[in-house]
């Protein structure tokens, strides 16, 4: 079966690595077919495994290797396709959106926090699917109120977040 792993907080403050090395621990954890998407830490691999054994599997071979608390998400190649085939906002040369891949629960508890959060002109949200999607004017992402939540320690271990584009490129490598 073909599945995704979408790693959280790879590249991004002191934590780097090659996605090269990634694919090798991959490989040497028992996955074939092995190749990132982007130095974002997207893993596209096959397995016969289920998506609970591997999420433990992959973490702990992760983190053992990389010297770092690990966290990642598991993806179906149909689960993949989802993400990419609800996103309910149209593309905008002025917008980027996220969505945001993680525990089952993980969506609303994104749409109260949204909620509660001052909005900047054209920022929207919705679940579609039990997938949350955010919408924000390019070059705000980090200033958006609701930016600041997808740094929060306290979620760290519940969702990572991509741009809507990456799961075009990742469902490519699937095929």
């Amino acid at each position: 079966m073909k599945y995704c792993a979408f790693l959280r907080g790879v590249n991004v403050k002191g934590t780097n690595m090659k996605m090269a090395e990634v694919c090798q621990v991959f490989q040497e954890a028992g996955m074939s077919h092995v190749s990132s998407v982007l130095a974002s830490g997207n893993i596209v691999f096959s397995s016969e495994r289920d998506v609970v054994d591997l999420k433990l599997l992959l973490e702990e071979a992760m983190s053992r290797h990389f010297s770092y608390e690990a966290f990642l998400f598991v993806k179906s190649q149909e689960e993949t396709r989802l993400f990419w085939d609800s996103i309910p906002f149209e593309k905008h040369p002025d917008f980027h959106v996220y969505t945001f891949v993680g525990l089952p629960e993980i969506a609303d508890l994104l749409m109260h926090e949204f909620d509660k959060a001052n909005k900047i002109a054209g920022e929207k949200a919705q679940i579609i699917n039990h997938i949350f999607y955010w919408r924000v004017p390019k070059g705000n992402t980090l200033d958006a109120t609701f930016g600041k939540v997808l740094g929060k320690k306290a979620l760290k271990d519940k969702f990572t977040s991509r741009n809507v584009n990456t799961f075009e490129k990742i469902l490519k490598k699937m095929e």
